[in-house]
């Protein structure tokens, strides 16, 4: 049986704020991986994160402060 699993496996936060997150695509038969791929993307400090994986947001609600959101924008410009 093929089984497609994917998954958030790495969060990392750096120190403008963002969060680094990666995504873990696995292709599965019979319990054992055959194929597998990564995506990865980011969430800066301000950015909409509501559709993201739950442990993502708690991270985010917790680092993407008032504080941070403005220096992340300030550092922008």
């Amino acid at each position: 049986m093929l089984e497609k699993i994917v998954s958030v496996d790495l969060i990392e936060v750096v120190e403008n704020g963002s969060s680094q997150v990666r995504t873990n695509t696995a292709i599965m038969e019979d319990g054992k991986q055959i194929s597998g791929s990564f995506h990865r993307h980011v969430v800066a400090p301000g950015d909409d994160y509501a559709g993201e994986d739950a442990r993502v947001q708690a991270i985010c609600a917790a680092v993407h402060t008032d504080e941070v959101i403005a220096a992340y924008i300030k550092e922008q410009l």
